[in-house]
């Protein structure tokens, strides 16, 4: 069953901007995967904006189109999508009180067996998403990043965007042996989070090793090191060089470029993904609009991922 496609027939510029020009949903039975926004900043530990990413890549969303230009394959067609809207925060300025609120959110929607793509949003709310999902067994995880996102407190919070992956895999939520962090790099004052994920037995691909071995080989890795089972997927655009994704909170030189990402992604066909986000998009760091219309496509490749298992 298709999703009704009449809002991408209009001109771009009309219409209610939703994600990738999708109905709005009604109900759970409106969809088979839900795009959602999670407009919160309030884990960063740096640069705050991410709270507007969530607006500002349904704005360049409505560049996408339907059929992917390599695999011709169309999300849209093998099965129902629509835009939820936004978490609605009822109290916003207590960080753990916030993730409550997206958790909720989103509990209804992974209990009826649908499956979420998330706009960002700062990285702490993954942990409140996994939270939602509440795995039978701890999830596999494909994770494209600039940090491990291990570390433990920072200022006296252990939930800021440092720290999701370390709560998830000590709430028993994510399977560090089946977790593969891609694009690690920049200097630390600490190694704790290197440290947390090479300890749990995280797969740790730092950016000279990518560079050595290439996009192929550690898409090898990845599904080497996830296998078969169900996985979640975290991008975080500051995983790309900045000159790719200058709007971000904590940018790294160095990084992925924009065609070695969508190569990495489209590697991952076929895998087990109930979930996937792309965040730390934050507008205000780039008037060009260029990094959410970098959210918006990697929206769409995640998009791809997640509705090849409703295909005939």
């Amino acid at each position: 069953m298709s999703t009704d496609t009449t809002m991408q027939g209009l001109p771009r510029y009309s219409g209610i901007p939703t994600f990738m020009r999708v109905p709005l949903a009604g109900g759970l039975d409106d969809f088979d995967i839900a795009l959602a926004g999670v407009p919160f900043d309030g884990g960063v530990t740096a640069r705050p904006g991410a709270r507007f990413g969530p607006r500002e890549i349904r704005n360049m969303s409505t560049m996408m189109r339907a059929i992917h230009h390599v695999t011709g394959f169309n999300p849209f067609a093998a099965c129902k999508v629509a835009d939820v809207g936004d978490v609605p925060f009822t109290d916003v300025f207590h960080l753990e009180r916030a993730h409550d609120d997206i958790r909720r959110f989103f509990e209804p929607i992974f209990a009826a067996g649908k499956k979420a793509l998330i706009a960002g949003g700062d990285h702490s709310i993954t942990f409140p998403v996994f939270q939602a999902i509440a795995p039978r067994e701890p999830l596999g995880m494909v994770h494209i990043d600039a940090h491990t996102d291990t570390w433990d407190y920072f200022v006296g919070s252990k939930f800021s965007h440092g720290s999701p992956f370390r709560r998830a895999v000590e709430a028993g939520l994510l399977d560090p042996k089946r977790t593969i962090q891609i694009g690690i790099r920049g200097a630390q004052n600490t190694d704790e989070g290197w440290r947390y994920s090479l300890d749990s037995g995280m797969r740790v691909v730092f950016i000279e090793e990518f560079d050595k071995v290439g996009v192929d080989a550690i898409i090898r890795e990845a599904r080497r090191v996830v296998g078969n089972g169900p996985a979640y997927l975290s991008v975080d655009v500051d995983g790309l060089d900045p000159v790719y994704a200058p709007g971000t909170g904590t940018p790294e030189v160095g990084g992925l470029s924009t065609r070695e990402t969508l190569a990495l992604l489209r590697g991952l066909d076929g895998m087990d993904f109930v979930g996937a986000d792309v965040v730390e998009v934050s507008p205000p760091y780039d008037p060009s609009g260029n990094t959410a219309l970098l959210g918006a496509t990697l929206m769409y490749e995640c998009l791809c991922l997640l509705a090849r298992r409703y295909a005939a």
